[in-house]
Parts: C-alpha cells; sequence; structure tokens
C-alpha cells in the first residue's frame, strides 16, 4: 500500500485558498437551492470530497445487489478512507481486495459489467493507472461499439482514481492523465469539483450510465474541501457543464481543484478592474464535453481562458480552445488563453512552481480583458 495518507489537512490550500470561505461550497444547507439537480428542502450532513464518495458508494450498493466496489486495499478503506465500512455493511462478496495487478482487476471488471454487474474499482493513485491501460483504451471503450445493434454495453463500469498535486506527490502521486482517457470515445471522464458533486456524479455514472465511467477525484480536497451534502438520493447529470458564476466580460473555463484558484483569482481581478464581470464555468464532465455551454458563453464574453491542472501540452485545454475558434471565432474580441501545468515531471521540491496559482491566472485575465 502506498503511504502517501492524507497528510494535507486544514481548510487554507499551500496556494492560500481558504476552503472554508470559498463561494464554491455550500457551506450552509441555505444555498443548496443555487446548485441545479441538488435537493433543497431535506435533511443535509457536512461531508469532505472522500466521505462524499463513501456515501455515494453504500448509497450505490444498498440500491443494487448489481454493485460491487474492489481494488487494492478497498476491504479496509483504501489509502483515502473513501471505502470505510462498506465491507462490513455488505459483505466480503461485494466489497473485497485485490492482488496488486491493475490489468487484472480492470479486466474484471470489464468482464463483470459484460455479465451486468455494476463494478466500481479503485485505482490507488491515478498515476498507476497504466498497467491497465490497454484494458481500458481496447476493450471497455470498445465494448458498446462492437456489440453494434445488439445493444449491449458496460454501464455501470466506473473505474475511480484519485488524481492531482498534493504538494509533496512528485513524480509518482501528483498526474492528471485525463488528456489521455479523452482521446479514446466510448466511456466518459469525471472529475468533481466538490462533495455534492461527487455523490451526484458517482451515483449517476454508477446507476445511470450506459457507458464506462473513469470518474477522477482531485486528491488535495480529499479533505479540504468540506460542505453540506443532501442526505436523500440525488444524481446529477453527465456530460453537462455548470456556469457557477455568471459574467459579461470573459469565460474561463475549468474543471476539479483548479476552480478554486480561479474563483479567487476572479475575486481579486473584479475588485482591482473595474466594472469586470468575469463568468466562471465548471466542466464537470470532461469528455464527451459540455460544447453548447461553453460556445454560447464565449460568443456573449468574447473572450475565454482554460486552466487545467494536467500539462499543457496536447491538453483538455487545446481542444476547448479549438473548438471555440471554430464555433465561435467571429465572436472573440482576444486569444483564447490557456494556463495549465508546465510541460515537466512534478519534482518533489518544484510541485507549487508547476501548477497553476492565482497569480498566474490573475495575470491572464488581466492581460485577456486589457488586449
Amino acid at each position: 500500500m502506498a503511504s502517501l495518507d492524507l497528510e494535507y489537512r486544514g481548510t487554507v490550500g499551500d496556494d492560500g485558498i481558504d476552503f472554508s470561505k470559498t463561494p464554491l461550497l455550500h457551506h450552509t444547507a441555505d444555498t443548496l437551492g443555487t446548485t441545479p439537480g441538488l435537493p433543497q428542502n431535506g435533511p443535509s450532513q457536512r461531508l469532505n470530497l472522500y466521505q462524499a464518495v463513501n456515501s455515494a458508494l453504500r448509497t450505490a450498493l444498498g440500491t443494487s445487489s448489481k454493485v460491487l466496489c474492489f481494488g487494492e486495499d478497498v476491504a479496509f478503506g483504501g489509502v483515502f478512507r473513501c471505502t470505510m465500512g462498506l465491507q462490513s455493511e455488505f459483505g466480503e462478496d461485494r466489497v473485497f481486495n485485490t492482488p496488486l495487478t491493475e490489468q487484472g482487476f480492470v479486466g474484471t471488471a470489464i468482464g463483470a459489467a459484460a455479465e451486468g454487474m455494476k463494478p466500481v474499482v479503485e485505482i490507488q493513485f491515478a498515476d498507476y493507472v497504466f498497467p491497465a491501460f490497454d484494458q481500458i483504451v481496447n476493450e471497455a471503450s470498445k465494448f458498446r461499439y462492437r456489440e453494434g445493434a445488439t445493444g449491449g454495453n458496460i454501464g455501470g463500469l466506473v473505474i475511480r482514481m484519485p488524481c492531482g498535486g498534493v504538494g509533496h506527490g512528485a513524480l509518482y502521486h501528483t498526474q492528471s492523465p485525463e488528456a489521455l482517457f479523452c482521446h479514446v470515445p466510448g466511456f466518459r471522464v469525471v472529475m468533481p469539483r466538490s462533495p455534492t458533486q461527487a455523490k451526484g456524479l458517482l451515483l449517476s455514472a454508477i446507476l445511470e450510465s450506459e457507458d464506462p465511467v473513469i470518474f477522477m477525484e482531485p486528491k488535495i480536497l480529499y479533505r479540504a474541501a468540506v460542505e453540506e451534502v443532501p442526505n436523500e438520493f440525488y444524481t446529477l447529470p453527465l456530460s453537462k457543464a455548470e456556469i457557477l458564476k455568471p459574467g459579461s466580460d470573459l469565460t474561463i473555463i475549468s474543471y476539479g481543484r483548479p476552480l478554486y484558484t480561479c474563483s479567487a483569482a476572479i475575486e481579486a481581478a473584479e475588485k482591482d478592474i473595474t466594472g469586470a464581470n468575469i463568468e466562471l464555468i465548471d466542466l464537470r464532465t470532461i469528455y464527451p464535453w459540455d460544447r453548447q455551454t461553453v460556445l454560447e458563453s464565449v460568443s456573449r464574453t468574447g473572450r475565454a481562458i482554460i486552466v487545467h491542472e494536467s500539462m499543457v501540452n496536447f491538453g483538455v485545454g487545446a481542444e476547448v480552445a479549438a473548438t471555440i475558434q471554430e464555433g465561435a471565432f467571429l465572436h472573440l474580441n482576444a486569444p483564447i488563453k490557456r494556463i495549465a501545468g508546465w510541460t515537466t515531471h512534478t519534482g518533489l521540491a518544484y510541485e507549487q512552481f508547476i501548477l497553476p496559482d492565482v497569480a498566474r491566472v490573475y495575470d491572464a485575465i488581466r492581460e485577456v480583458l486589457e488586449y
């Protein structure tokens, strides 16, 4: 088992983001109604992101006897405690450990899904998914296409993985490989920004999707992001973006952890730049992504910045920028800008300099607005 447990605790991140005050989290139940799809009037409880994932898995296991949870160290809760207590509640036939073979247990999950089960497998870190890349790309992604008119699919197969930086992850505990999966049609790639989103999107992935889902969980948010989460069952739509903050002068598109960086940069920029009004969009599903919401927004604002943590080269930002250029070129008042991780591996001492921070996003906002 990897030893990188939840050492990053507290409400303030390494880049100064105060998660206890960010407007992106529901600090009280009164604001739940501002997010489309969330139950508004029922009971809720304060959960961090790993607890919300645990709640979603418990709900899915209780809803359908076809749901299984397995992976390395899953039986006792996993490195990040996302599966805590599930084996004792649902039994070792439905929640169990596997050998240390990502290719093996992902292949097993594909076979189980083909037989009608809904297996949820955990990759201990996103960095460890690559041994299973052949199974994911050559088998899982092609299954529904190959079945053709038979209607066969492996919906319900969900491959969960913690991703992204934590401040000290270095080469093998920091990667965000979402762009690699987005190149291949056949499954959905999802990254939630918060506990409420994690619960609703994960339940949708397990119980409603006809496609397999790559579900990427920003590990820094497991403890940092805490908010009120509805107790009752709910799902959130896949492949539908959400406008977190309306604006008229610039559109910023992001997903996962960098949304908090963007929000802080927007707050600072709107204080410093008279009349600035900036829109913030969370893609939520990175592939297939919600082109319509993004194009409509950029057509209104005339400017766009895309922010993500993974490397800038051949990244999600490049795809979004190309789509904006094709679909909203005549509405643009400035070049599209990408702010992302630098094109390098993450050295232990340099992580904070590689990933996007508030200063880089703030500078980009000023540059695009003043173009």
